[in-house]
């Protein structure tokens, strides 16, 4: 029997690694699979909703690491993280995505010999001012297996100098969970508790500290909101860091007092999936919206200034958008929308990638003769 940990820490792992435990369920004879629950991220009613939503299993380990500044965070991961290990002794451990757990957990794997996985590797925005570009670099530095999402991501990992024999093409697990949820979506109430009708709306959500750090960037925001508020409703699901900001520079009650300007908590992945389906277009600087909104075939206007995600640009319906009032003003004056009458779906996002990358580990790890 082998055994395999997955590492999540913050909700966007989540949706990476539910269908990876699902496939692994298939080999349960051969394979144990454990979660650990880094708790990077972490609110009872929002992290309950969402494995829920997932119909993902309780962690067996929740290491409860709070906030923090990346260093608190990512040392706080590491010693937790090495006393499961000792205790567990995996042969693989698995990692997603690019939040601070996903290093810190590569790391302590690698120091501790044990084999690393990653999941999703291979991106690159090209801008090392964001602090998921510097995990993202280095921990496809050291993981022994390295799984893309879209061959952007293995041209990059080959200029890295990584070999072809550990990089995977295998697709997006993000997009398995996506499909596999939209039957529940579709069912989902949502809409009509909010009054929203198909199309006739635009979804908001805005997070990274470039963009919400900056008491007069903040207020730009605000202000393109409320002209966009003008000619259809704004839904805007906000991010707790983003809701701290706002409170502590005074614009909470200029929010507040639009009646087309809908503020609202953090939702569930069932719900924000409906909403997200039902948009006339969605703006974000979110890296995974960006490949959702390609694959429902949504507008998405992505206010960053890189993104690493070039495929949903390429043949998807994402355009990346300077975040400067004038730029995105001018975005929305112009139709909003990149045309994407002839968008499609990048290959290998069919729902498939996680059993993709089960029946490769089945086979990394001497299992595919028993």
């Amino acid at each position: 029997m082998k055994k395999i940990i997955s590492v999540v820490g913050a909700r966007p792992n989540f949706m990476k690694v539910a269908p990876i435990d699902r496939a692994f369920a298939r080999y349960k004879d051969k394979i144990e699979h454990i979660i650990v629950h880094t708790g990077q991220h972490y609110d009872a009613k929002m992290s309950d909703a969402f494995f829920q939503d997932l119909e993902m299993p309780n962690p067996k380990h929740f290491l409860g690491v709070g906030s923090g500044s990346h260093s608190e965070q990512t040392a706080k991961v590491m010693v937790a993280f090495e006393k499961v290990c000792i205790d567990e002794k995996p042969d693989l451990v698995i990692v997603v995505g690019d939040v601070n757990s996903t290093l810190a957990a590569a790391i302590t794997a690698k120091k501790l010999l044990i084999p690393v996985a990653h999941i999703e590797a291979g991106l690159r925005s090209g801008d090392r001012e964001m602090p998921e570009e510097i995990n993202r670099i280095a921990t496809d530095a050291i993981a022994d297996y390295l799984f893309v999402t879209e061959k952007s991501g293995h041209q990059n990992l080959i200029n890295e100098g990584k070999s072809n024999s550990s990089i995977f093409f295998v697709g997006n697990t993000m997009i398995d969970s996506l499909l596999a949820a939209m039957e529940k979506a579709e069912k989902s109430n949502i809409c009509n508790e909010l009054a929203l009708s198909k199309g006739e709306y635009a979804l908001i959500t805005l997070h990274r500290p470039s963009n919400v750090d900056d008491k007069d960037k903040l207020a730009e925001f605000i202000e393109i909101f409320e002209y966009l508020s003008k000619s259809r409703k704004v839904v805007f699901p906000i991010h707790p860091r983003t809701m701290k900001n706002i409170e502590a520079t005074g614009l909470i009650d200029r929010i507040k007092s639009n009646a087309n300007l809908h503020l609202l908590e953090p939702m569930g992945y069932i719900d924000f999936l409906k909403v997200m389906s039902e948009a006339d277009f969605v703006m974000t600087d979110s890296g995974g919206i960006q490949e959702e909104t390609t694959v429902l075939g949504v507008p998405c206007l992505t206010l960053r200034t890189t993104t690493e995600r070039p495929i949903t640009i390429e043949i998807g319906t994402n355009k990346l958008i300077q975040p400067t009032k004038l730029n995105i003003l001018r975005a929305i004056d112009e139709a909003l929308l990149p045309n994407i009458a002839n968008h499609s779906i990048p290959e290998l996002w069919d729902g498939k990638a996680s059993e993709r990358i089960v029946k490769i580990v089945h086979k990394l790890l001497g299992l595919e003769n028993e």
